[in-house]
């Protein structure tokens, strides 16, 4: 073993992205007694996804006070949910907070990542000159790169198209028949907005999705006095709504009478909201409760009901020079289409990583990925993952994953120098223990099942997005992880 000398243990670390989890990641080496790190994006300010996106509508289907930092509660919260610009603020504030202003390199997208041995990992920008740093860790999220149809004739359409996560402000909507492709997480933020100035909108709903109310209410004044003189009060609801989300853990596991309780609430919210049975009876979905993301939207149904908005139970098939043509064969002339399709997830061909002997971590993970506890994978020594591959647990927000997640990567960083380690690489029995442990936990939940088909799941039949538990196990599996696991040098 090759023990670095103690001038050189100052690790150089590197942190790709400045949204929730890469600032989450500054703050916990900040607090290790590391300072020697940069924080790259390509953006202009900190906030991730809440900077990149821009959608009208766009907001977190999480209550406001625990999408935050368990160490950052915000006592000025406008609503109980709340949109990305009071969002994207919150974490800027954050990130001046906790003193990572100074670490900040902003407007700066890295482009590669070469490992170079005892060089460490050298880092390329998209302009300006390589940096080298000891330690990568990727903290870019998974809501970033559109995903698009696969279907003909998109480049024919002569009006205006666009991703939603690409949001095009130029187009002005008011009056213009718009076509808005897809149902899901996005299309139930938007479609209400457009509909307010659409001369007619169409939504295309390949599928249907469970949709809870979310029952927005705005916070009062005396509410915000209360919570800056009494700041526990915040740890209080926290706890309360924490307590309310662990439900969900029960209403994704398949066989529990939780499940059918959450179904039967969105059958009721259904029956409620819509006027037309045909529409009604379209909106009930035909998969399990958890399969596809479960969502929230109080005006999404009753937006269904407007005279100017019609829903098609069909996907698209064909793009024309005029419109589009959709799967059961209707022809629809429209000014602006809008693309409410997702995202690639787990993308990790977004920059071109390569670890040693040349191996690029795109081909590692093309089919299949998977990562030990979510933050590492063999051949690609001090490089970590800040939210990887079953990585999120879904009975808590996100930031609840991603500050565990970093605690325990910084740890391991604390361990190396601790030990005076160039590098650690996780062992490939390591990796496939922790599938092996994973693999007989999927089919409990909806979205693990093989009769399941979203996104949770891909072709191979895997499901790498999501942690196979509930919080308390996720802790205890990542408290488990130490540098027995990997090889050191």
């Amino acid at each position: 073993m090759t023990e670095k000398t103690e001038n050189t243990m100052d690790l150089n670390i590197a942190i790709i992205g400045a949204g929730p989890a890469g600032i989450a990641a500054g703050r916990e080496l900040l607090q290790q007694g590391f300072n020697r790190f940069t924080i790259f994006d390509a953006l202009d300010a900190p906030g991730g996804t809440w900077r990149l996106h821009s959608y009208p509508g766009l907001a977190c289907d999480v209550w406001a006070h625990s999408y935050s930092f368990s160490y950052a509660p915000n006592p000025d919260w406008s609503a109980n949910f709340v949109g990305y610009a009071e969002i994207q603020a919150y974490l800027a504030r954050c990130a001046t907070e906790f003193g990572l202003d100074p670490h900040l390199q902003l407007n700066t997208r890295i482009t590669a990542a070469r490992y170079l041995g005892e060089a460490g990992w050298e880092l390329e920008p998209e302009s300006g000159e390589p940096q080298r740093f000891d330690v990568v860790i990727n903290a870019m999220g998974n809501q970033h790169t559109p995903l698009y149809p696969d279907v003909p004739g998109m480049d024919s359409f002569q009006g205006a198209s666009f991703h939603a996560t690409r949001w095009d402000h130029d187009v002005d909507l008011t009056g213009k028949r718009v076509l808005v492709v897809g149902s899901a997480a996005s299309a139930v933020q938007i479609v209400p907005e457009i509909a307010k100035v659409a001369g007619h909108l169409t939504v295309l709903q390949r599928s249907a999705n469970w949709i809870m109310p979310r029952n927005w209410k705005p916070y009062t004044e005396k509410q915000h006095r209360r919570w800056h003189r009494f700041p526990f009060l915040i740890g209080l609801i926290r706890k309360l709504q924490s307590a309310m989300m662990g439900q969900v853990e029960y209403a994704v596991t398949l066989g529990h009478n939780r499940m059918g309780q959450f179904e039967n609430r969105v059958k009721k919210f259904i029956e409620s909201s819509i006027d037309d049975p045909e529409v009604r009876a379209a909106l009930v979905p035909d998969s399990r409760y958890g399969c596809k993301r479960g969502l929230v939207s109080d005006d999404f149904y009753p937006a269904l009901n407007r005279d100017n908005v019609e829903l098609i139970a069909s996907g698209l098939q064909q793009v024309t020079a005029t419109g589009a043509i959709t799967e059961n064969g209707r022809e629809l002339d429209v000014d602006v289409i809008i693309y409410c399709t997702g995202y690639r997830i787990l993308d990790y061909d977004r920059i071109d990583v390569v670890g040693e002997d040349g191996q690029h971590l795109a081909d590692f993970m093309a089919d299949d990925p998977r990562a030990y506890k979510g933050i590492s994978v063999p051949g690609f020594p001090n490089y970590f993952f800040a939210v990887g591959p079953n990585g999120l647990v879904l009975n808590v927000s996100y930031f609840k994953s991603a500050e565990k997640s970093v605690e325990t990567i910084v740890r391991l960083l604390s361990d190396m120098r601790d030990r005076n380690l160039h590098a650690i690489n996780v062992k490939p029995e390591s990796l496939d223990q922790h599938v092996d442990w994973m693999s007989g936990r999927f089919s409990r939940f909806s979205w693990g099942a093989s009769d399941c088909h979203s996104y949770y799941r891909n072709a191979s039949g895997h499901a790498p997005f999501l942690f196979p538990g509930n919080y308390k196990e996720y802790c205890a599996v990542m408290d488990a992880t130490g540098l027995d696991a990997y090889s050191a040098s």
